[in-house]
This record gives C-alpha cells, sequence and structure tokens, in this order.
C-alpha cells in the first residue's frame, strides 16, 4: 500500500485544486464527465494510484467484482485517482481527456488498464507520449479543462480522509467502512457481492 504524509496530502490538495491544469483546456465545463456509475444504494468510492503497486496487482480481481455489483444495481461506484506520485497528475488528466468522449464503464476499465501498465513504462512521462500511446491503442480523447473534477475528487479525499491507495470506502445509509490494500477490498467486495443480490436487499 502507499502511504502518504500531511506534506504531501498538502501537495495533494493544491495540485487537485487545480494548478496542473494551468494552460491546458481552459474552456470551462458546465457538465463535466465524472467516473461515477450506478445507482444502488451503497456507495463505493474506490482511490487508486496509477503509480501504486497495490493498485495495479489488485485489479484483476476488483474489475469483475465492480461489474457484478453494478449488474445487480447494488452499488453507486466512484473511481477517484489520488496524485501521490508526481507523475499522477498528468495520468489522471488524460484518464479524464479520454472519458469526455466515451464515459462507459467497459471503455474507462479499460483505459484505466491502459494507463496502469504505462504507468510501468519508464519512457512514458509527457503529454506526448500518452497521446501517441491512446492513439496507438484506439482510445478517443479530447483536451479539455478537468478543474471541475478534480475538485470533486479534493472534497472526497477530504472528506474520506484518504491517506494510503489502494482504499476504499463503502457507505451504506451513514455506516462508512473503510477498506485499506488489495487484499481487504478484494474481500470486502466479495462479500457485498455475496449479499447483495438486487438493489433492495443490499442493506443491513
Amino acid at each position: 500500500m502507499r502511504l502518504v504524509n500531511t506534506f504531501i496530502f498538502v501537495l495533494l490538495t493544491l495540485i487537485l485544486g487545480g494548478l496542473i491544469t494551468s494552460g491546458v483546456g481552459s474552456a470551462e465545463e458546465r457538465n463535466p464527465p465524472f467516473p461515477s456509475y450506478g445507482s444502488g444504494p451503497v456507495e463505493v468510492r474506490l482511490y487508486t494510484d496509477y503509480f501504486c503497486p497495490p493498485c495495479r496487482s489488485m485489479e484483476p480481481d476488483v474489475e469483475p467484482l465492480l461489474k457484478d455489483l453494478l449488474k445487480k444495481g447494488a452499488i453507486c461506484l466512484t473511481l477517484v485517482d489520488v496524485p501521490f506520485s508526481p507523475l499522477t497528475p498528468l495520468f489522471a488528466r488524460n484518464f479524464l481527456y479520454a472519458l469526455k468522449e466515451n464515459n462507459d464503464l467497459q471503455q474507462v476499465l479499460r483505459v484505466r488498464n491502459v494507463l496502469q501498465n504505462a504507468a510501468t513504462n519508464k519512457e512514458i512521462k509527457s503529454q506526448e507520449r500518452i497521446e501517441a500511446l491512446f492513439k496507438e491503442k484506439g482510445i478517443a480523447f479530447s483536451v479539455w479543462d478537468p478543474k471541475p473534477v478534480f475538485e470533486r475528487y479534493n472534497a472526497l479525499i477530504k472528506e474520506d480522509k484518504v491517506n494510503a491507495t489502494p482504499t476504499c470506502i463503502v457507505k451504506v445509509d451513514s455506516q462508512k467502512k473503510i477498506y485499506i490494500g488489495g487484499t481487504d477490498i478484494i474481500n470486502a467486495l466479495k462479500a457485498l457481492s455475496l449479499t447483495c443480490t438486487c438493489g433492495d436487499t443490499c442493506r443491513d
């Protein structure tokens, strides 16, 4: 798991506040795309960093569980990028560029996987290289100002007091549970999948 100290958390707040958007896509967006899916009674917020090895390693197990829970109408899923690594803001911004063209869950998960794999390649660390990667993979994208989304990310990170990745928040009514680390997150989602057969039966 990736931990962050108080100093880095302050930097994180500044980054998500919009400093990284300077000079890129200055047009204001009234209805920006946001990585939130489903309308089930259980809120699931998944906080990850593209450069976090445990985040990448849990993805093959987490992805089918999330798809199953969404198919059952059990959850409302929100994906939040947490920039604990210097290059994460660049990757997070391009993730949102891709969402601007296609915010379908299947495509979103594919873009996440492409960027997670790219994070292991030391040669991919510029806007030009990510754009070339997207073109190679057939991923459409549009440059826009994602500041409103980063502000929502920042509010969620502060609300849930996230200081490590991966972190998963599971909220039912007013009860909130926090799971940190791939194993705990996978087990929590498995338990949720076993108990949630449809939206009306997902409450304790």
